[in-house]
């Protein structure tokens, strides 16, 4: 991992950013190759995750708790999360060790003044998310450098050609799973003996908040049921740099 990092260094110097020189450096390298590549880049209290604690999460999660378990997870707690969501962030940080898992909530002041009522999600899913997740990530990830999360290209839309590494402002972002198939994800989960997010059996595949999530049919993709019947297709926490 070194000598990926040090070749990142090489090419830094060849008028690329220092994302560019990474991404570069770490095209073709394993999702735990790349979080050690973070690691190196940053150390450990510059870097964090943002978990969703979702129906793929525990994949991510694994990979991380081998290279690193102390490294800080953060998971937004939207105030319209499934119980279920919950209680499996709950069985995760058991099941793998996470040592510095930290819930953030939206401002309450913000939720009176902009949401009073609970019904932006239905008149206004862009603010509702801006409030409940995308300020709330740009708070939490203030003292850090670098963050990871879970995204895979395989989820077509807007993640479909992203890097491995990107430039997200002030600081670097690492998508450690950009090139990882589905069935890679699947064999860890296997591998590792991890449990399932609970409403996987009842046919979500993907899960959010509440009103906005939604059961997936077997001949859909599984982000189908995300802001099902809008054009949405992003909560903004990847499409908004968060400096």
């Amino acid at each position: 991992m070194n000598a990926l990092v040090h070749q990142a260094s090489i090419e830094k110097a060849a008028d690329l950013s220092p994302a560019q020189a990474l991404d570069r450096a770490l095209r073709s390298a394993s999702p735990s190759e790349v979080i050690e590549a973070a690691l190196k880049t940053v150390g450990r209290e510059k870097l964090a995750v943002v978990s969703s604690f979702g129906t793929e999460s525990a994949a991510l999660l694994k990979v991380m708790a081998d290279v690193d378990p102390a490294i800080p997870v953060i998971f937004l707690d939207t105030g319209w999360l499934f119980e279920e969501t919950l209680a499996y962030r709950d069985t995760l940080i058991a099941t793998l060790g996470l040592r510095d898992v930290r819930s953030i909530k939206p401002l309450e002041e913000t939720l009176s003044r902009e949401d009073p009522d609970r019904e932006l999600w239905f008149s206004d899913p862009d603010a509702c998310c801006r409030i409940r997740k995308v300020e709330p990530l740009a708070r939490a990830l203030a003292p850090f450098s670098a963050w990871i999360n879970g995204r895979k290209r395989f989820q077509g839309g807007l993640r479909a050609e992203m890097a491995v590494v990107e430039d997200d402002g002030a600081r670097l972002k690492f998508n450690p799973f950009a090139n990882v198939a589905r069935e890679e994800i699947e064999a860890i989960y296997q591998l590792a003996k991890l449990p399932p997010h609970p409403l996987v059996a009842s046919g979500y595949l993907s899960v959010g908040c509440m009103p906005c999530s939604s059961r997936t049919s077997p001949d859909e993709d599984a982000r189908a049921g995300r802001w099902r019947g809008r054009a949405k297709t992003e909560c903004g926490i990847h499409t908004i740099k968060t400096s």
